[in-house]
């Protein structure tokens, strides 16, 4: 049996009673045969805002949160898992929420601090591949494909990889969910939240498919399942049983959809959003630093994997951005603009080094980043001096 290590992000071959890593140790293993070969993905942050809340109040990490607007008016737009259990849901009508848990603490949703941390999210994730196509601000497919994946040796490693880099860096968990294909990778990283890995591998989607309920399926909003349901329609063996035919004769040209979702078929690509803008790359210390020479000292693999992107996506860069974070959290961006677009790694370096330099007063930093904006192509980089042969 294959199986990734979720902790050393290794691909290991196990033997029937093997329940640890050879390499590590962890028993953090998701087993599958299909492990090293799907490439599609859907990674989904666990109970996002209230995540974010808790992180930055640790003070209410044993308590019940919800994240909406108090008074009783309004609906709850998420809650931590601890308040999960008291019955209270996304979409819950407030006053419902505060009946079922008077002491749950309520905080007023914060747009703008959730998006901050959702792009410190998508920086990791850009760091493995390009091609992302985000749902919302706390979830987003990938295709990690070989073609377009940056790390790793599969698409299992590399998502292992970004799990532990949001939980170290981020300081929030993800769910994740690999499959052949988007269908199958959203409900699969449904299936074990929160801080979850599954599979659902293409010789076995028709076979896991077929108990769900058909409002798993995407598309389906409650007014198609109540018609379904009024139509036999309970689950999604419930279509498996019929043609196409009859499911267009049903539902129009929608049954073509359902029909091959039942099957676990699903043709639609990963597509992103937006042309590439800016490339970064950052990492978290395992321990404070205040020391500039440490901090310069971090940045030197970052930007020769900055140049490197640039090359291999026929790009350059003009304006170089460097990223700290204090001990507290506190986002510091500086940035300084080049003479010329460059793909060099060296004048990425030296520009970012000298942005470090003004900013290391004795402050204790967390987490380093350097990045580039201003693309342009390939063409306009680093133009030749009077002086060069």
């Amino acid at each position: 049996m294959r199986a990734l290590c979720r902790d050393c992000c290794e691909i290991v071959d196990l033997a029937f009673n093997d329940v640890a890593c050879e390499h590590c140790g962890s028993e953090r293993l998701v087993r599958h045969d299909e492990i090293d070969t799907l490439t599609t993905a859907h990674i989904d942050c666990d109970a996002f805002y209230a995540s974010v809340e808790k992180r930055d109040r640790p003070e209410l990490a044993d308590q019940p949160l919800i994240v909406g607007h108090p008074g009783g008016r309004g609906v709850v737009t998420t809650c931590c898992y601890l308040a999960r259990q008291y019955g209270i849901r996304s979409a819950m009508p407030m006053f419902q929420a505060i009946e079922r848990c008077a002491h749950a603490v309520i905080i007023k949703p914060d747009m703008a601090r959730y998006k901050a941390v959702s792009d410190e999210i998508r920086t990791i994730f850009l760091a493995a591949t390009p091609i992302i196509e985000p749902v919302s601000l706390d979830e987003a497919y990938l295709d990690l494909s070989e073609e377009q994946r940056y790390e790793g040796p599969t698409a299992a490693s590399a998502l292992a990889h970004i799990a532990l880099r949001v939980e170290r860096e981020v300081c929030i968990t993800v769910s994740i969910g690999l499959a052949p294909n988007k269908f199958l990778a959203k409900l699969a990283s449904d299936l074990d939240k929160p801080r979850g890995f599954a599979v659902i591998g293409a010789t076995e989607a028709a076979t896991t498919l077929a108990a769900m309920p058909v409002k798993k399926i995407h598309g389906v909003g409650a007014v198609t399942a109540e018609r379904m349901e009024a139509l036999g329609l309970n689950t999604i063996a419930d279509l498996q049983g019929r043609s196409e035919a009859e499911l267009v004769g049903l539902f129009g040209s929608f049954g073509r959809r359902l029909a091959a979702y039942s099957q676990g078929q699903d043709e639609r690509r990963v597509t992103p959003s937006r042309e590439t803008k800016s490339i970064s790359a950052e990492d978290t210390f395992s321990r404070n630093t205040a020391a500039s020479d440490e901090l310069c000292a971090a940045i030197v693999p970052m930007c020769v994997r900055l140049g490197s992107q640039l090359v291999r996506k026929r790009l350059s860069g003009r304006t170089v951005v460097v990223k700290l974070k204090t001990h507290d959290f506190k986002l510091i961006s500086r940035h300084a603009r080049l003479q010329h677009p460059t793909q060099k790694s060296e004048l990425i370096y030296d520009a970012a080094s000298k942005l470090i330099a003004r900013e290391a007063d004795g402050r204790m930093f967390r987490l380093v980043g350097v990045g580039l904006t201003d693309l342009a192509d390939a063409e306009q980089a680093d133009p030749p001096g009077l002086f060069d042969v």
